[in-house]
């Protein structure tokens, strides 16, 4: 496995063992698994058993029920419920006629190969971009209408690479940056959100998630899990810092949900249906939908 892209990796895994163990589910991704190969999957779910000590030293149960719970607990919570919150919000927005979506770090996100009817530009590291359409090719997914874009967002001209592709800035977008924030700086994450807002039209959406102050000894963990996989997490941020940034760049927060709120309105019908192995959305994280009011700020 490439340790560059674990992050993504183990993502997609969550996605994966959640639909493959779940009738009831917060988030349904049934091609997942087609991304990752067999011995991939096999190979995280043999890292996940025998690193469960870490997870919760003192868990009683077959090496079967502790994955359960490392991934219930621990790799799915965020995953799920920035998942589910951004597709239901895009498939609302599509009904009311925006027709393309761009996934800023898109990873291993099977949105443009379960649903059809919009334009879809995934954009992520060159490396991971490769990686990605490599493994669609393998598994025989259609493309259509799908655009890979390379870009490093810690690269001043990035923003480059979108405006020569298919994608029409004046047309109504949305626009996901899930999982983002925690890997930029400050500084990084505002430039993305302005070079976002200069080739957004007004009226579009902007779809993130980011840690809060909340949630201290959940976020530590989730630290110390992102530095092993050599993604250190940068930025912190209160509701005024992101109104703050949001506001310079011409975007007014129209949907806002903490770790319960998400968990009220997104697991709801999971844990009603699983009350062995609920799932709570992680404190120390929020989600964030924002729509595109004016030109930005300088």
């Amino acid at each position: 496995m490439n340790e560059k892209n674990m992050t993504a990796l183990v993502s997609c895994f969550a996605k994966a063992y959640h639909y493959d163990h779940n009738s009831t589910r917060i988030f349904s991704d049934n091609l997942a698994k087609n991304i990752l190969s067999q011995e991939e999957y096999a190979q995280i779910s043999m890292n996940m058993k025998e690193g469960s000590s870490y997870f919760n030293p003192s868990f009683k149960g077959t090496s079967d029920d502790a994955l359960r719970w490392i991934v219930d607990n621990q790799l799915s919570p965020s995953v799920l419920g920035r998942s589910i919150f951004c597709e239901s919000e895009l498939l609302k927005f599509q009904s009311q006629g925006c027709n393309q979506y761009l996934i800023y770090a898109s990873g291993y996100d099977t949105f443009a190969y379960r649903h059809k009817e919009m334009k879809v530009f995934e954009i992520d590291r060159d490396e991971m971009i490769k990686d990605k359409q490599s493994r669609v090719q393998r598994s025989q997914l259609d493309t259509t209408d799908v655009n890979y874009i390379s870009a490093d967002f810690t690269k001043n001209n990035w923003i480059e690479s979108v405006l020569d592709s298919a994608y029409d800035s004046e047309q109504l977008s949305f626009s996901s940056l899930l999982g983002i924030s925690y890997y930029l700086t400050t500084t990084e994450f505002e430039y993305t959100l302005k070079l976002i807002s200069e080739i957004t039209q007004s009226g579009s959406l902007l779809m993130f998630d980011y840690p809060s102050y909340e949630g201290e000894k959940e976020t530590e963990l989730n630290e110390e899990l992102a530095e092993a996989s050599n993604e250190k997490m940068k930025s912190k941020y209160s509701i005024q810092d992101i109104e703050r940034i949001l506001e310079k760049n011409g975007y007014a927060i129209t949907r806002h949900l903490n770790h319960e709120e998400m968990t009220d309105i997104f697991f709801e019908a999971y844990n009603l249906a699983n009350s062995q192995n609920q799932i709570q959305a992680p404190n120390g994280v929020n989600y964030c939908l924002a729509e595109k009011k004016n030109s930005s700020k300088s």
